[in-house]
């Protein structure tokens, strides 16, 4: 493992337990590491509670102090508590779980102020015990992570264990989170998908990907050049749900805790727009690079690392076919890689996972720092350390917590246009992801905007989440919805639908302070580019540069953008991607000028 991550979290001598177990963190640190005496001396109450044969020394290890927020939890001990107190620590556990989403991390034989004290073998059971029962009380399972000694000079070995929580799942809400896969044309990203959801490996030749496909010609090439979704499922328990008992989708959803959908991009260079499309417009929470062991960084694989720092999506590295190499081949693919992402460009501290243990220490620390990458060898053929990328999607935790979710759902309602379908006996169905409110069967919303900048009313009919019904969609969350006879004709790719009493703002133009990243001359005015921002993708000429006459390679500037097919709907300090050629740059809206505020379309004035 690289001397850096080492420093910042000592992975110890405990030992992982197998691929069980799920964790989230909050926001403070969670490997075991050595705080500063100042910042572990504030909470001065709890050093009452020491044990009587517990002397602390000086090379005492520390976490981080216990935060008031977050799904991270210390207890000294759990030791036959009293009635009043086991109600607390269900109520003190709802609060956790209610944090995390429903996933919280309790560390046993820890002080408040992050000390390690450890507990005997007799306690540890006890209070083990006693948060079972607690997770019985509350509907989760709990799984116990990972043990570790404490090396302390007592007499009696003492440990400390991290212990996971999980809500068994109701009513379709379970915890979902979104990796996008990417990587150059024929590393194996569609074959790794195919063995992770279909949890059968792949004969060398491709046939695990198969089921992934969505075209004829996709099956013929074997190069995906379309957005497809696959999911894997996470009981409470730990254990992986995926299509190999013959489940159905709806089978995974029912007995899922915790959903990971893939979104499978596009390798080749030819598919670009829909790889930055698939980006932008789903909104992933993780990116999933994966790299071919024998022929390491190539075609599109820095450019994909690009765009996803580029649209600040968390990274990590899977280094697949490691079966056709030697040990040598892989070594140097994994030196490539380390010496591109420690690049001034990157700043990144690449982890290497090799057991367990730095599986979960990974997935904790990958969450909160941004900087960390971790890098996978695996083989999709063999089977080798796929069980370490399972243990990780299973406590990877999810990026925003419960309250910023609660703030997005009470918002008024607008669900982002991604795909457009007809379905025989259902009508016109919509797909993509819900950006704020609660979406219902039946609520009538408004879709716009249309080649005129007006807004046409429709009612939901059903609603769908990863193949499976669903009776309310909250903010955050993709799915279809089945619109009935509205006509198809009307809808587009990058159209909103929205509560009709919000006010959406629509324009033709808008300020945005850009980057230029890459231009093979000078960026000037009448320049035409492809525009990526969110779910809208429309070319869009350069009306004015502010305060330059042209732009170069590296350069800043405000840029105000002109839409040449339709208007728009967009919000301030949205993230914009652009690109023509090689032309490439990066920025966020700064200002609109809207045309014209919500009006009705002329038939709604009709039927009025």
């Amino acid at each position: 493992m690289d001397a850096r991550v080492s420093e910042l979290f000592c992975s110890g001598n405990g030992h992982g337990s197998g691929s069980q177990g799920a964790a989230a963190t909050a926001k403070q640190g969670n490997g075991y590491g050595i705080a500063s005496k100042k910042a572990c001396g504030k909470n001065k109450k709890s050093k009452a509670r020491f044990s009587r044969n517990f002397k602390p020394s000086n090379n005492t290890p520390y976490l981080p102090p216990e935060a008031e927020e977050g799904n991270i939890e210390y207890k000294l001990k759990l030791v036959n508590p009293t009635q009043y107190r086991f109600e607390h620590l269900a109520t003190q556990m709802k609060w956790r779980l209610q944090e995390g989403r429903g996933e919280a991390v309790y560390q046993i034989g820890v002080e408040d102020n992050g000390m390690l004290v450890g507990l005997s073998e007799e306690d540890m059971r006890a209070s083990l015990k006693t948060l079972h029962k607690l997770a019985e009380k509350v509907g989760a399972d709990i799984t116990v992570l990972r043990e570790r000694e404490v090396d302390y000079d007592s007499d009696v070995p003492r440990k400390i264990a991290e212990v996971l929580i999980r809500k068994v799942p109701d009513d379709q809400q379970f915890l979902d989170l979104r990796v996008a896969v990417l990587g150059n044309v024929d590393s194996g990203k569609s074959t790794l998908l195919g063995v992770l959801t279909q949890g059968e490996l792949d004969n060398g030749r491709g046939r695990a990907r198969l089921n992934l496909f969505r075209h004829l010609h996709e099956i013929q090439t074997g190069r995906t050049s379309s957005i497809s979704f696959e999911i894997l499922g996470f009981n409470s328990k730990g254990e992986v749900v995926n299509y190999s008992e013959s489940r159905t989708a709806e089978e995974i959803c029912e007995s899922a805790s915790k959903m990971i959908t893939f979104i499978d991009l596009a390798g080749h260079h030819k598919y670009l727009k829909t790889t930055i499309f698939g980006l932008t417009s789903y909104c992933p929470d993780f990116a999933m690079l994966v790299v071919s062991a024998n022929t390491g960084i190539a075609g599109t694989t820095r450019e994909h690392l690009g765009l996803a720092m580029a649209l600040k999506v968390p990274i990590f590295i899977v280094i697949s076919k490691v079966d056709l190499c030697t040990r040598a081949t892989v070594e140097r693919t994994v030196r490539q890689l380390e010496r591109v992402l420690k690049q001034p460009g990157c700043n990144k501290v690449p982890m290497v996972i090799g057991s367990n243990d730095d599986a979960v220490t990974a997935a904790q620390q990958f969450a909160q720092s941004p900087n960390i990458t971790p890098i996978f060898t695996l083989s999709s053929v063999s089977g080798e350390s796929l069980d370490l990328l399972k243990v990780f999607f299973n406590i990877i935790p999810p990026l925003s917590n419960s309250k910023a979710q609660e703030e997005l759902m009470q918002q008024l309602t607008e669900f982002q246009v991604d795909e457009i379908y007809t379905v025989p006996e259902v009508g016109t169905v919509v797909g993509g992801t819900l950006y704020s409110g609660i979406c219902r069967e039946g609520d009538h919303l408004v879709v716009g905007p249309t080649d005129s900048g007006q807004f046409h009313k429709l009612t939901i009919g059903s609603i769908q989440r990863n193949r499976s019904a669903c009776r309310v969609l909250r903010a955050g969350q993709a799915a279809t919805l089945a619109l009935g006879n509205f006509d198809r004709s009307l809808l587009r790719k990058g159209m909103v639908m929205v509560s009709p009493e919000m006010d959406p703002t629509i324009c033709w133009m808008f300020e945005a302070e850009i980057v230029l990243l890459f231009h093979a001359k000078t960026f000037h005015k009448g320049f035409q580019v492809t525009v990526h921002i969110g779910n809208v993708r429309q070319t869009a000429t350069v009306e004015a540069v502010y305060g330059k006459e042209e732009l170069r390679t590296g350069e800043k500037a405000v840029v105000l953008f002109k839409f040449i097919k339709h208007p728009e709907y967009l919000k301030v300090g949205a993230k914009v991607l652009f690109r023509e050629g090689v032309t490439k740059g990066i920025g966020h809206v700064t200002k609109l000028q809207p045309v014209a505020q919500y009006r009705p379309s002329q038939s709604e004035d009709d039927e009025a």
